[in-house]
């Protein structure tokens, strides 16, 4: 076996290798750009070295970088992991010609699965039905024009190389393909450093369906079963389960085998996804290759109980398969989600910035948690938004599934948007419950998801002022306070202590009276009274006892929020304090009228001219983060005074972007 390997890649993914490789006696080494020379992966490594600035272009993308790093350090191997240069045919060609073994397919297969538009050739030749649509597409409106209207609307762009929605638009209209083209063109460019583009005929609502293939070099070819990936949005997976719940044993056969056949079509090597589409007859087409091991490969190992990058590994070694078809068993039900920073009632915006609390599940032989996350760090506006993969098993789909809400129900993250509650209010939907579900599930059921915070009760509200006194009061010992009249506390000689808080929910107030009694508070609200105490443990947890109910949640105070965590639920309060006028909440130097910048992000295009009349809707500037573009639009028709930042510049949340006038 290698004596150590170098992961090209950063994150979760790196972390989830070098666990692997270390088990099996290699050697780790990590790559790193600015962005994250104090990151978990660079931590846990043997050996890390620095391959450039922050933007992926200039590091995780570099090659010669990252190639000069495995010189240095003298690995046997490089691993590509997932996305960056993983599906890159340039990158293992010269990993191969630098004498790095490359832990992946040969770059002839990467080169031929990688462009879409070559894949559906081999493919429709191999006998494995592709959807119908133009491979040969030039960056042109009118051959797109024409193609279009040969397959029919509504149809879908999509980059040719790469893939997680990147470089993606569909597109129901004439009239918008040429601002789809132009913007799927720039993401493809950016995310993958391929701005070629091919077009096919867009299947409404299918369902998406895997196959997890691996080969060898002694003429092996397995499956290892289906995974369904149907849960998306913006056409990235959130939820993938396996076995897929729609999928009876005759189409899992059908599509296993023609998974199977995709990969002898190429002569294969090591680890592949080949995605399929489902339409509602039943009818499967492919859709592409993945060359690499797939974010929800974890799915696959709870089933199979193999570890697949063990296999990625000895494959490249040159040995054969660990297991025959015969010998590979699928177990239970498995079910991923993806827990990404992003506030999904503002469009799935990307939510960059520091993590100032994180509970992750425990980890167990059937529960599984990715991540290379920990409090304190930065979500970082550069990369994939992804905080944690939750990968759960159960002896069926309905224990599976209650693993898996009880795993969502001990996640808590401060400091950053995050998809936790839709993920909880979906797996919690009945479609969902009953499987028979497609990639337009998000989408059509998206009124059935209350992504707001749950409205506190009287005990929740109680366990927050707890904590807010108990808190105020372990500070005030560490000062060492002698006197009661030092304190800052409701002391009173000869009188029980009485506290007034006022806290803030949903633009109402709620005063809470609590009035100390020995041990206990009688805490007083409008519509009643409950009798509590309570302790601190560690410096977020705490135990009350409220009307003889035992309780343990968890608070967490940022600024004057509390976050409180209770049977797996989380809660909003201000804690309203007075604020002069010029530093209090919502005040404001910014015209209503004016646009700022929803989240941290590059300028990429400015959509209209300084003096520009632009219509209500029309795009003013394109902002980029987290390798998706967004779209800033007029409010209303009106003109474009000035743009406060140009093309390039990178800036901040709340940042005022456009000075812009309506029409009166």
């Amino acid at each position: 076996m290698f004596d150590s390997v170098l992961i090209a890649n950063r994150g979760e993914i790196a972390c989830r290798i070098m666990a692997t490789a270390r088990r099996m006696g290699m050697r780790t080494i990590a790559v790193y750009s600015d962005a994250d020379s104090n990151s978990r992966h660079v931590r846990l490594a043997d050996a890390a070295y620095r391959i450039g600035p922050a933007p992926a272009a200039e590091s995780y993308l570099n090659i010669e970088a990252i190639l000069k790093a495995a010189e240095l350090s003298g690995a046997d191997a490089i691993h590509p992991g997932y996305g960056f240069l993983s599906e890159n045919f340039k990158f293992a060609e010269c990993c191969l010609k630098k004498g790095f073994a490359f832990v992946g397919p040969s770059p002839e297969a990467i080169g031929v699965m990688g462009q879409k538009d070559e894949a559906k050739k081999l493919m429709s030749g191999a006998g494995v039905p592709i959807v119908p649509g133009c491979n040969d597409l030039e960056i042109d409106l009118k051959v797109l024009m024409s193609e279009a209207r040969k397959v029919g609307y509504p149809v879908l762009i999509k980059a040719a190389a790469g893939g997680g929605g990147r470089g993606m638009r569909a597109v129901s209209r004439e009239v918008d393909l040429t601002d789809a083209l132009q913007a799927a063109k720039r993401e493809a460019e950016s995310a993958f450093g391929n701005g070629r583009l091919l077009l096919e005929k867009l299947i409404m609502n299918p369902r998406h369906i895997e196959v997890q293939v691996f080969a060898d070099s002694h003429g092996n070819v397995v499956h290892m079963f289906e995974r369904d990936c149907s849960v998306q949005r913006r056409h990235q997976k959130v939820i993938e389960e396996a076995p897929g719940p729609s999928i009876d044993n005759t189409l899992r056969l059908e599509i296993a085998e023609a998974a199977v056949k995709a990969a002898k079509a190429m002569d294969y090597l090591g680890a592949g996804t080949v995605e399929f589409v489902v339409d509602n007859s039943g009818q499967f087409y492919f859709l592409e290759m993945n060359t690499r091991i797939q974010v929800e490969h974890r799915v696959t190992e709870m089933l199979t109980r193999e570890d697949l990058v063990e296999w990625q590994f000895r494959v490249a070694y040159g040995e054969p398969l660990p297991a025959r078809q015969e010998k590979i068993r699928c177990t239970g039900h498995a079910i991923e989600a993806r827990l990404y920073a992003e506030n999904p009632s503002r469009k799935f915006m990307p939510s960059p910035g520091f993590v100032k609390h994180l509970r992750l599940p425990s980890e167990s032989s059937d529960v599984c948690v990715d991540s290379a996350l920990i409090e304190g760090e930065e979500v970082s506006a550069y990369y994939d938004p992804m905080i944690a993969k939750i990968v759960v098993w159960g002896r069926n789909r309905e224990n599976a599934l209650r693993r898996l809400k009880e795993s969502l129900g001990r996640v808590q993250v401060v400091g950053v948007h995050t998809n936790l509650s839709l993920l909880q209010e979906m797996v919690n939907h009945q479609v969902f419950k009953g499987g028979d579900y497609n990639t337009g599930f998000i989408e059509e059921y998206w009124d059935d998801f209350s992504l707001s915070k749950k409205s506190a009760s009287n005990l929740v509200v109680s366990v927050a002022a707890l904590f807010v006194i108990l808190e105020r009061e372990r500070k005030v010992k560490g000062l060492a306070i002698k006197s009661p009249w030092d304190s800052s506390d409701a002391w009173r000689l000869n009188m029980s202590a009485r506290e007034v808080l006022l806290f803030e929910e949903n633009e109402s107030e709620i005063e809470v009276e609590l009035i100390a009694t020995g041990e206990d508070y009688r805490i007083r609200f409008s519509s009643g009274e409950v009798l509590g105490r309570a302790n601190l443990s560690g410096d977020k947890e705490i135990n009350a006892v409220l009307d003889g109910v035992r309780v343990k949640g968890t608070v967490v105070c940022l600024g004057n929020d509390l976050f409180v965590w209770l049977y797996g639920a989380v809660y909003q309060l201000g804690l309203v304090t007075k604020m002069s006028p010029q530093n209090g909440f919502g005040s404001s130097d910014i015209p209503a009228s004016n646009l700022v910048s929803p989240m941290p992000g590059r300028v990429v295009r400015l959509g209209a001219k300084e003096g520009e009349s632009v219509a209500k809707g029309s795009v003013l500037l394109v902002i980029e983060a987290m390798k998706m573009e967004h779209s800033l639009v007029a409010p209303a028709h009106g003109r474009v005074e000035k743009f406060m930042a140009r093309v390039g510049d990178w800036v901040e949340e709340a940042t005022l972007l456009v000075d812009f006038s309506a029409d009166s």
